[in-house]
């Protein structure tokens, strides 16, 4: 019999209260209780674009909780601005500052989860200090972009950064009516996805009226009264109103770090299969840990939302008592740019580089329906796969929404360790308003056998 005990989660997003939820499912007796710095949980950051863009019509409906309807429904109390600032893991204490009395008070614990998250990244140049530059990280930021929009007759948006919320944040700006110049360090956009794609991404910018700068490195910014006023780039001057980074995230493990606790290869906080650190009491889950991945079977930082959910339920299932084991992770991602979507799944070519695989590829361009469909259009495709055994190991898709069913169904076949060649001998449903006679999926295996 699980024994009343007193659980603290610190976070208040995707894993901390699926965390908080899940404790006190297990254990009813138990006093959760969940910390979150900000004034808001349990809140939707991947749709924040969507609400930039207007898609969504208020920010409020990506906010899925209160902390009273979390108390209500889930059992647990809920202090937002509230920022916990240090743990003695002795003592089993957490120091937790009230930011709004500016007071700091001490709770015990018998459980502790950090789901701390990620932080945006800075860039030197473009400091968010300033009142015109932004992140697009949280609510906040949104909240910020949103008043300066209404405030402001904006018609210039400098994006510093052409990864995935870039290219988002691109989009709904273009949806508003606002001239979107992207500045990215590498040469193409996306840069983590295949080269390919990248090209393909090139020209839908181009295609949509977007300045992209690639290499864009060597610049010179000119401020005055806490306003970035000017970018030079290469002799070219850069006219804008605001400039959203959107340089990627990296682990926020300050609280954990200033404890003791153990960090991994890739600066993450170090976990076993049952998310416990490297202190027995102490759990953790979501953006602020490794975890195994599937293909290499070594740590690695994969900040997906879906993972910290289910992660959160795990670390909150075993600090109440449970001893539930937490999976590798198949990578397994999907990002709308503009009227196309991204898929990948398992390894890029240059990932499999760096980790020292033996690999050959395919590729492919097919219509996504029978060509003489109204609105058949071209999908791109990609397979990676393991020399001498031909195990899947990734795979890249740019189209239409039928992308994000290869992207799971691939998914699936790497986590089973199925060989490549398995793709040809599928049996693929057909019907002309929805998918092509021949699957973009069976041309590949049939290139690959």
């Amino acid at each position: 019999m699980i024994k009343p005990g007193k659980i603290i989660i610190v976070g208040g997003n995707a894993a901390g209260p699926a965390a908080a939820a899940k404790a006190k499912r297990v254990n009813p007796e138990a006093e959760v209780i969940l910390f979150e710095a900000a004034e808001f949980i349990s809140t939707g950051t991947c749709e924040i674009p969507y609400v930039l863009s207007g898609e969504i019509d208020d920010y409020k409906k990506i906010i899925f909780f209160t902390p009273e309807k979390f108390l209500e429904t889930k059992g647990v109390k809920v202090f937002v601005c509230h920022r916990v600032e240090e743990i003695l893991r002795k003592e089993k204490i957490i120091k937790v500052r009230d930011l709004g009395k500016d007071k700091i008070s001490e709770f015990e614990y018998d459980k502790l989860v950090l789901a701390t998250g990620s932080t945006a990244k800075s860039v030197e140049q473009f400091p968010v200090s300033l009142k015109n530059v932004f992140h697009l990280k949280d609510i906040n930021d949104l909240i910020s972009i949103e008043k300066s929009l209404k405030e402001k007759n904006l018609k210039n948006v400098v994006i510093v950064g052409a990864g995935y919320i870039g290219l988002e944040a691109a989009d709904a700006f273009h949806n508003l009516g606002i001239n979107v110049t992207i500045l990215e360090k590498n040469k193409y956009p996306l840069p983590s996805s295949e080269t390919e794609v990248q090209l393909l991404i090139n020209e839908l910018l181009r295609q949509k009226g977007i300045s992209f700068y690639g290499n864009a490195e060597k610049l010179k910014v000119t401020c005055s009264d806490e306003i970035l006023k000017s970018i030079n780039l290469d002799s070219r001057l850069l006219e804008f109103d605001i400039v959203l980074v959107v340089a990627g995230f990296s682990p926020n493990v300050e609280l954990a770090k200033k404890c003791g606790l153990e960090t991994g290869r890739t600066g993450a906080i170090k976990v076993d299969s049952r998310l416990r650190t490297s202190c027995q009491d102490i759990y953790a889950a979501g953006d602020n840990i490794e975890v195994v991945n599937a293909v290499t079977n070594r740590s690695d930082y994969i900040p997906l939302a879906a993972i910290a959910h289910q992660y959160g339920h795990i670390a909150g299932e075993n600090a109440a008592g449970g001893n539930k084991k937490a999976e590798p992770v198949v990578k397994n991602l999907a990002v709308k740019i503009f009227d196309q979507f991204y898929v990948s799944a398992g390894l890029s070519s240059e990932e499999a580089k760096r980790e020292n695989f033996l690999f050959e590829e395919v590729h492919a361009v097919v219509p996504d329906l029978v060509e003489v469909m109204p609105g058949s259009q071209k999908v791109f495709g990609k397979i990676i796969y393991e020399k001498g055994s031909k195990k899947i190991i990734g795979a890249s898709f740019f189209g239409g929404r039928e992308v994000s069913g290869f992207g799971n169904l691939i998914s699936a076949l790497i986590r089973t360790k199925q060989t490549a060649d398995v793709l040809a001998s599928l049996n693929y449903n057909y019907t002309p308003p929805l998918s092509p006679l021949i699957n973009l999926l069976s041309v590949l295996g049939r290139k690959i056998k």
